[in-house]
This record gives C-alpha cells, sequence and structure tokens, in this order.
C-alpha cells in the first residue's frame, strides 16, 4: 500500500477513536465511530483476496448496523429525555439499546458470530488492529452508559461472553480464530465489572491490548496461521516458541504472569460486591479458555511436525522483522505481576 494511503488510514484511525474519547455528545461519539470504521476497511481489503473482500464486507455490514443503532437509541433518548449528552443516558430503552448496540460492535456474545469470520479473513497485522484498537471507543463509551443500564443486562453479556468465547475456541485449528473466542472471552471479564468498578475495565482492557499484541507479532514473524504451522515453529525460533508460549498462558490468566493480575481484582471486586456465584462461573470459564491457550502451547513447544506439513517450507533464514516491539510487548505481557500492590494503590 501507498505510503500516503497507509498515513491517512491510520491517522483517521487515530482520530476516530479520539474524537469518540473526546465527545460528551452523541452524535460526535457516532462520527468518531464512524471514521474508524471507514479508516479501517481499506487495511483489510489491501490483499485483494476474496477471503478479504468478504471479511470487510461483514465487518461493514455489522458496524454499520451497530451505527444504526446507536444513532437510533441517542435520538430515542433526545426524544424522551431532551437531553444528547452521553452521561445523561437515562432512559431504560435508549440505554438498553445502545448497550446492544456497542456489543455488537465489539463482539460480545450474542453478537459475536461476525468476529471469527472476519479475523479469519485479514492478515495478522490488520486481525491485531481490529482486536486492539477498534475495541477502545466502544468500550469508553459502555463504560459511560453503564451506570444507567440494567446490571442484569451487563452480568448476563458478561457470562455469556465468557462462556462462549471459551466453548467456541476449542475446536478450533485456525489460530486467528482462536484469537477471536478470545477476545470475546476477555471482553466478556470487562463488561461485567463496568458497572461496578470501571477502573478495572482499563486494567483490564490495557492488560488485554498487551497479551494480544504479543501474541500476534509473535504469529507474525513466523507467518503461522494454524496449528499444524505452529508444530514447525520450534525449529526455526526457539526462543520466540518459549516467550509466546507463556504469552499464551498469560493470555489464559495463569499466575505468575501479567494475565493473573486483572482476572484476581476482577474476582476480588466482584466477591465484594456480594456476587459469589456470578465470580465462581467467571473463574469456571477462564478455565475453557485456559484449555486451547494450553492446546497452543503443546503443539508449539511439546510436539514435533511431521515430515509432510501442508504449509510452505519455512527457510531457516534471518527474519527482517523489527523485533523492538514485540520484546517490548512479551516483558510488559509476561512481567508486570509483582507490581500489582502499586496498581492497587493507584486505582484504590
Amino acid at each position: 500500500m501507498n505510503p500516503y494511503v497507509l498515513t491517512i488510514l491510520l491517522s483517521s484511525l487515530g482520530l476516530g477513536t479520539t474524537l469518540t474519547f473526546a465527545s460528551s455528545h452523541w452524535l460526535l461519539a457516532w462520527m468518531g465511530l464512524e471514521i474508524n470504521t471507514l479508516a479501517i476497511i481499506p487495511l483489510m481489503t489491501q490483499q485483494h483476496h476474496p477471503r478479504a473482500v468478504e471479511a470487510a464486507t461483514k465487518y461493514f455490514l455489522t458496524q454499520a448496523t451497530a451505527a444504526a443503532m446507536i444513532l437510533f437509541a441517542a435520538t430515542t433518548n433526545a426524544w424522551l429525555v431532551g437531553e444528547w449528552n452521553i452521561n445523561d443516558m437515562s432512559h431504560p430503552i435508549a440505554s438498553s439499546m445502545t448497550i446492544a448496540a456497542l456489543a455488537l460492535k465489539i463482539g460480545l456474545a450474542p453478537m459475536h458470530f461476525w468476529l471469527p469470520e472476519v479475523l479469519q479473513g485479514l492478515d495478522l497485522l490488520t486481525g491485531l488492529i481490529l482486536s486492539t484498537w477498534q475495541k477502545l471507543a466502544p468500550l469508553a463509551l459502555i463504560i459511560q452508559v453503564a451506570p444507567s443500564v440494567s446490571p442484569m443486562m451487563l452480568t448476563s453479556l458478561g457470562l455469556l461472553s465468557t462462556l462462549v468465547g471459551g466453548w467456541g475456541g476449542l475446536n478450533q485449528i485456525q489460530v486467528r480464530k482462536i484469537l477471536a473466542y478470545s477476545s470475546v472471552a476477555h471482553m466478556g471479564w470487562m463488561i461485567i465489572i463496568s458497572q461496578y468498578a470501571p477502573h478495572l475495565t482499563l486494567l483490564a482492557l490495557g492488560m488485554y491490548v498487551f497479551m494480544t499484541s504479543t501474541a500476534f507479532l509473535s504469529l507474525k514473524m513466523t507467518s503461522a496461521t494454524n496449528i499444524s504451522t505452529i508444530t514447525t515453529m520450534w525449529s526455526k525460533a526457539p526462543i520466540l516458541v518459549s516467550t509466546m508460549a507463556l504469552a499464551l498462558l498469560s493470555l489464559g490468566g495463569l499466575p505468575p504472569l501479567t494475565g493473573f493480575m486483572a482476572k484476581w481484582l476482577i474476582l476480588q471486586e466482584m466477591a465484594k460486591q456480594q456476587l459469589p456465584l456470578t465470580a465462581t462461573i467467571m473463574a469456571l470459564a477462564a478455565l475453557l479458555s485456559l484449555y486451547f491457550y494450553l492446546r497452543l502451547c503443546y503443539a508449539m513447544a511439546l510436539t514435533i511436525s511431521p515430515s509432510t506439513t501442508n504449509a510452505t517450507a519455512p527457510w531457516r533464514a534471518q527474519s527482517t522483522h523489527s523485533v523492538i516491539t514485540l520484546s517490548f510487548f512479551t516483558v510488559v505481557t509476561l512481567g508486570l505481576l509483582p507490581i500489582t500492590p502499586a496498581v492497587i494503590a493507584l486505582i484504590a
């Protein structure tokens, strides 16, 4: 892609998210979400592959539907209450419609069906943008609207997302689909705590962005997209395989890795809110996700690939990819758990 065009598209992505962050009026927030959607579609179709075009079409239709619902909900709230301010979404019909539309935007269950299909059709870097940056603006709106929404609705969305994200990834062999279901499960953790402790939603989002970036960039380094290709990684890059296996375990929330911090604090907060049953279901649902992360780790680090692989033969040449970004994300993904007391002190 032409570097000037790429610069314009990436700047538009940044502009759309910043506009939504900075806005207090629903029309301005909606405009930011639309700029975001329109900026990523050319990035999706830059491969000129039928799957990429299909993914971009599915993405556009779902995002356009969600944007129309948001606009309709905001207009309904203005009609019934006379207020366009995001923080004054006081009518239950309008607030419920808004949460449903934003859940469709970020791929919360049961509105998640588009996400694995779209992510499977994209290259790894565009998939990384879709899995991380594109979640920021809708989540910012969810955090602002959450206090005026029924707690039962948010809890149901969160529980369903963690369960579906765990079950859905169990039988997948494509790594991008596994990471899509991982995204659904993590969004469930964020949405369920947004009504009680929004700062923990932001913490979980930050941890998720770092861990997912590590996973996608590691896959990009080795051009691995399914489990059979992953089994050939250890002979090419043993150190990278070791760090990626730990990054996947961090995504699963195992101590002593960074991913444990957010899950620990969220479960602790839910116990404080007298929700022991919900916290127990969430913890058990995390075990489902942990299974498919362990499956990937097993394929990467503990199996030897058969000699007849359908993948392109990986040449044992030095990689030309820059490793500085990956190194930074890997360190953050693996080593932040010891600073948990400092994080608690900051957000308390």
